[in-house]
């Protein structure tokens, strides 16, 4: 009975983990599309008008978004149409990757 226990717990704590797994690759690669309507390098921030946030379960809105590294701001502009990541992340909704598109 304790084997069957121990191999019953050991299934869940895998299924959990590679859910958690697909989760986090399932955000890294479903990008936001939007338009940089702000950019505020000194508080390191970005205003985006973006569609659906479908890791967040988002709606389409427009919102200021903190940047995990500064040096992201540096690839756009305002007026820019763009693809973005972003993570919930010590309670702040931050962007991860940002990429101007034509």
């Amino acid at each position: 009975m304790k084997l069957i226990k121990s191999i019953f717990i050991a299934a869940a704590i895998a299924t959990s983990a590679m859910a958690s797994v697909s989760a986090f690759a399932q955000s890294m690669t479903d990008m936001t599309v939007g338009e940089i309507r702000k950019i505020d390098k000194d508080a390191g921030k970005v205003t985006i008008k973006h569609g659906e946030i479908k890791n967040l379960e988002m709606p389409p809105m427009t919102m200021v978004f903190a940047v995990k590294k500064p040096a992201l701001l540096d690839k756009i502009k305002a007026g820019d149409k763009v693809k973005f990541n972003v993570i919930r992340e010590d309670g702040k909704i931050v962007v991860t990757d940002i990429q101007s598109v034509q």
